[in-house]
């Protein structure tokens, strides 16, 4: 059977294949294309789990991501992404690791639900939201950032919008959760500045977790140098491996 690493990874890649208007399979790995939000280097990306030698790795993301401003190529596979980080450190691209967590806890039972969020109302709380990240973007950018939300709709069998207010009526947390044969990703996980350390996410998670019940594994991603990874663990979540991301801006 396969291990829920094996299952989590090609979850992703499923994912992406799906919402992808273009795709172009390279040795090793594909990309995926959207030419029409240049700015969202997640659409616009080379997914790789095996490669030959590093200078092929390079020439390849110049290749498949040319007319594109950035290169972002995420490796599946840690020991191929430990391998390849000097030469992408060489060339320019800033390194990431990223732990992929499996929920490993009791499922929440008798959670208040959150609430499905359609696109009318979501995306005008991205706009909110990337402009709070990027505060000097240009608006096409953000513009690209909260629209490209759509093509998440048909990445999985079901892909939800989900979201916790304050007591004011303002959204305060908001996240998706995708489920596809079986397997659960809890992804782009964000509370407003306002509404911080307020137990906000705390909330919605465990909901996303009583909604996701069932699913073998329920995972998500975190960056491997950063707090949230502290705070899925403590909510029952436990790295089951490690990828590797390369970006060049």
């Amino acid at each position: 059977m396969p291990s829920e690493l094996s299952r989590a990874l090609a979850f992703q890649r499923g994912f992406a294949r799906r919402r992808a208007p273009r795709t172009v399979d390279v040795p090793g790995g594909f990309a995926v294309l959207d030419d029409r939000y240049p700015g969202s280097y997640d659409d616009n990306k080379l997914i790789l789990w095996d490669a030959g030698d590093p200078a092929t790795v390079l020439r390849t993301a110049e290749e498949v991501l040319a007319g594109f401003e950035h290169r972002l190529v995420h490796v599946d596979d840690d020991e191929l992404g430990a391998a390849l980080t000097p030469a992408f450190t060489a060339a320019g691209y800033r390194p990431a690791v990223n732990l992929v967590m499996a929920f490993h806890g009791d499922p929440p039972g008798g959670e208040p639900a959150a609430e499905h969020l359609d696109l009318e109302t979501l995306v005008p709380a991205l706009r909110r939201h990337w402009r709070e990240s990027l505060p000097d973007a240009p608006e096409p950018t953000i513009e690209q950032l909260a629209r490209r939300v759509e093509t998440r709709l048909r990445g999985a069998d079901l892909v939800g919008f989900r979201g916790v207010r304050a007591a004011d009526g303002e959204l305060a947390a908001r996240a998706d959760l995708y489920v596809h044969d079986g397997v659960a990703q809890i992804e782009d996980v964000y509370t407003a500045l306002r509404h911080r350390g307020r137990g906000h996410a705390r909330t919605l998670l465990r909901s996303l977790l009583a909604e996701a019940a069932g699913g073998e594994p329920v995972f998500l991603v975190a960056d491997a140098d950063d707090w949230p990874k502290d705070f899925y663990a403590r909510l029952g979540f436990a790295g089951i491996g490690r990828t590797h991301t390369f970006l060049r801006t």
